[in-house]
């Protein structure tokens, strides 16, 4: 079984190309488990009608099913709870200006 540090760092390549951080500081991963050589994800966009959301959900597949032991990568997108700038790390509000 492969480690979850690995998934979220796997993860974290994942940018947003619009606010160009990562999906996980963003916050907009919700969930990430494991169940023998496949994982499933949920996770959500900075807005509904997020016009890169198709690009962003596409990248986090593609970087999850490079991990060495990773067949399936099964990505969820939801909608609730809706995403919030209160779910960034410290440094992604940094990086935004968010004080």
């Amino acid at each position: 079984m492969v480690e979850h540090e690995k998934l979220v760092e796997a993860l974290k390549t994942v940018k947003d190309p619009e606010l160009n951080v990562n999906v996980v500081d963003l916050g907009l991963v919700y969930s990430v488990q494991t169940e023998e050589d496949q994982v499933n994800v949920e996770m959500t966009l900075t807005s509904p009608a997020c016009p890169a959301g198709p690009e962003i959900l596409r990248g986090a597949v593609t970087a999850l099913e490079k991990i060495e032991g990773i067949s399936k990568a099964n990505v969820k997108l939801v909608m609730s709870p809706p995403w919030t700038p209160e779910k960034m790390t410290d440094a992604a509000r940094d990086e935004l200006g968010f004080f």
